[in-house]
């Protein structure tokens, strides 16, 4: 087939558009993935559990509602939630109420009613609960999946065995004496261990087989050490932080981290076994939380008496005890307190702490987020040779980064909000949307917010 000079020229202006609308399509907005926020209902008693769904413009950071959400947790105070493998189904944790009906629970009124309720992400970013599983400990408060998405793991405050202490039994068999008095320990806190189903995401509860009681049973359970704040895998350990009897708190969020137990934990079954005489005193009486990163396992330090918040570097020995980094403690920004989080950029250049403040009154040192470069060897350096602090709401109680390395959201307890930030790739700095991009950089959201989360599975 011939073409005139005409209509060669049609083709080629033809062939021209379609470039130019293909490199159009290109740069088109389109969501790169969904963010995520747990919190309570303020109006509503009960303390009802609400979760909020967001979709993440790739172009601008810019927030976008997802039809349909809020949906209910399916429980009362939602503490955490976190995404199974492959992205398919979330699990948040419910902590409960007592039984005056309030959060406030206690190892002598503890949370009733707590569970997990499992939801299918959608298409269109929408989740769908399904079931709902029991945790076997009292005051549960953290959730984690392992390294391969095989488990999920709950770390409850207090053990079955603490409602009633004669009956303590199950602390000793699992912990043994206490190693300064010599007298058994019948009190402890516990993980529930549940394996997932990679095709429905049902949750099928890991027997404890390691440790059985009167008439032969196995526990439901993995006894801790009392008074646990976090815990944290890394590598082939589960680390759990605790504090110890002088800087406990009795209610959440639990503080005063001093300890370190390593366990091991086999990935084809999800048993946990504690690593004898390697726990880890971490010089520190405050730790609200510990993190792993690929550079190092942070602790983070709160001693509002001494004037003190620091992120403590470790990093794991070959038997499971955490060994101090040389460069030692690094002092958290001055104009905040409080940190509660810490993560680490996608591309390891530099991490972050979540600030959130004096949560009794917001008072200075205030909340934010301050930001570190990660030297080589893994020592980082705060940002322009001091801690350089960056805004966010009042009281942030997370912090995640978008899936395509862009943006940072945190999730505001005290103004009910999500706020958002654009990282600049050169320098790490985060600066509010409304700065760069001119969209909004605050969201609000129904209730007051426990925990974020990002998935980047689209469609």
């Amino acid at each position: 087939m011939k073409f005139t000079k005409f209509g060669k020229a049609l083709l080629m202006s033809a062939l021209s558009v379609g470039v130019v609308l293909s490199v159009t399509s290109c740069v088109e907005s389109y969501s790169v993935g969904y963010l995520y926020v747990t919190g309570t209902e303020t109006s509503a008693t009960a303390d009802n559990g609400v979760i909020s769904g967001f979709k993440i413009n790739h172009n601008s950071g810019f927030l976008t509602p997802i039809n349909g959400m809020p949906v209910s947790t399916g429980g009362a105070n939602p503490v955490r939630a976190v995404l199974g493998l492959g992205q398919r189904f979330v699990y948040v944790l419910n902590r409960g109420v007592n039984s005056a009906g309030n959060g406030n629970c206690t190892t002598s009124n503890p949370c009733l009613n707590p569970n997990i309720t499992e939801f299918t992400v959608g298409a269109n970013g929408i989740l769908t609960a399904q079931e709902t599983f029991n945790t076997q400990g009292l005051n549960p408060f953290r959730l984690v999946t392992d390294p391969t998405g095989s488990f999920l793991y709950v770390l409850d405050h207090d053990s079955p065995a603490n409602s009633s202490p004669s009956k303590g039994d199950p602390c000793n068999l699992a912990l043994g004496n206490d190693p300064t008095t010599n007298l058994p320990i019948t009190t402890c806190g516990d993980i529930t261990v549940f394996q997932i189903n990679q095709t429905t995401g049902r949750l099928n509860l890991v027997q404890n087989s390691q440790v059985t009681v009167s008439g032969g049973a196995e526990l439901t359970y993995f006894p801790v050490p009392a008074n646990p704040v976090d815990f944290a895998f890394s590598g082939s350990f589960l680390y759990t932080m605790t504090a110890n009897a002088t800087s406990a708190s009795n209610s959440y969020p639990y503080t005063g981290g001093a300890i370190s137990f390593p366990y091991t934990y086999n990935s084809s079954t999800g048993l946990l076994t504690l690593v004898q005489n390697t726990s880890t005193s971490l010089n520190i009486l405050g730790g609200t939380a510990i993190v792993n990163t690929s550079s190092s396992i942070y602790v983070l330090d709160y001693e509002p008496s001494k004037n003190l918040n620091e992120i403590v570097p470790f990093s794991a020995g070959s038997n499971g005890a955490l060994q101090p980094q040389s460069s030692g403690p690094i002092l958290d920004d001055p104009n905040q307190s409080n940190p509660i989080f810490l993560v680490q950029e996608n591309k390891g250049k530099w991490f972050y702490v979540a600030n959130q403040g004096n949560t009794a009154q917001q008072t200075l040192p205030l909340s934010g987020i301050a930001g570190y470069v990660i030297n080589s060897p893994f020592q980082p350096t705060e940002m322009g040779g001091a801690p350089i602090g960056f805004g966010a709401g009042s009281s942030p109680q997370c912090l995640v980064e978008d899936p395509s390395n862009q943006f940072f959201y945190t999730a505001n307890e005290f103004s009910s909000n999500v706020t958002a930030q654009q990282l600049n790739e050169q320098s790490g700095t985060l600066t509010p949307l409304s700065n760069t991009t001119n969209v909004p950089d605050q969201y609000a959201l129904t209730g007051q917010p426990t925990w974020c989360f990002v998935d980047g599975r689209v469609g």
